[in-house]
């Protein structure tokens, strides 16, 4: 079920590296322009891609990421513009593991069955649904792992140990770290205390950690990289997409201004051996 992140995962651990996780909006600021960015990413150094679902009201995202979402919906980015992008991208790379991250309410409308073999049909590996807690596992959480897709959890630095038994019960894939009390990258994670963190996840989990909410920069990533199996950036890249922009509109530097924050990452983390 989750073949390409556990070879993913495996190689890295092989190499004594941890993974670099970036994160853009599908469709920002159009839907050429992302599908470009998109097929670059694994080449600039991206390990593992998660490509977000625009939504109208979303919960957990930051001003960068809402104004991502924002720019992708005004170019009409649908979630069936976003299964077929990421069947574009499957055709021309068949390793990188590619997540869905968004909102439950698409899915829904989609209708989840149909979703859940769309994505499936297109290459996409797992999903990140915010909204989905435990409670609601017969919702997305177990069709999905039933379709053959992982379904990853996030859990919080205010997470006790009662409730982490309950989050970790059907993860699959790996275990999502939220390094903040917050939304996206509204702060920079303590490294320290994020590896106590990672520490008592993995007294947990047999799962891969990989941490995100936060972490804007080479150094910053370098540093969660020493405790975490893989380290997520998202708003940093889509803040270069949008300074990259005229207007509202994609110029000639956007898939390299994207491109380049994220080889100086990888970099950084490739600096970092476990």
């Amino acid at each position: 079920m989750t073949a390409r992140l556990d070879l993913c995962f495996r190689r890295l651990a092989s190499d004594r590296r941890a993974a670099l996780v970036t994160y853009i909006m599908a469709g920002d600021p159009d839907a050429e322009t992302s599908s470009a960015i998109l097929a670059a990413l694994p080449a600039a150094g991206a390990d593992l891609i998660e490509l977000g679902i625009p939504f109208t009201d979303p919960i957990a995202d930051g001003p960068a990421i809402q104004a991502a979402g924002r720019r992708a919906l005004e170019a009409e980015q649908t979630l069936r513009a976003t299964l077929e992008m990421t069947k574009r991208f499957r055709t021309k790379d068949a390793d990188t593991p590619l997540i869905l991250m968004g909102y439950y309410n698409p899915i829904y409308v989609y209708g989840v069955e149909t979703f859940l073999a769309d994505a499936k049909d297109a290459g996409v590996d797992g999903l990140i649904i915010v909204d989905c807690p435990p409670e609601e596992d017969d919702e997305v959480c177990l069709p999905a792992r039933r379709a053959g897709l992982a379904f990853i959890r996030l859990v919080a630095p205010t997470t006790d140990e009662a409730r982490l038994s309950i989050i970790l019960s059907n993860a699959v894939g790996f275990v999502y770290f939220v390094s903040i009390t917050g939304v996206t990258g509204s702060a920079a994670p303590n490294a320290r205390l994020v590896g106590e963190a990672v520490a008592r996840l993995k007294r947990h989990t047999m799962l891969p950690v990989v941490v995100g909410f936060g972490v804007k920069n080479a150094d910053g990533a370098a540093a969660i990289a020493e405790a975490a199996d893989g380290v997520v950036v998202g708003s940093s890249l889509v803040d270069a997409i949008r300074l990259s922009l005229n207007g509202e509109a994609a110029t000639p530097s956007t898939v390299g201004a994207v491109t380049g924050l994220v080889e100086t990452l990888a970099r950084g983390l490739r600096a970092v051996p476990k």
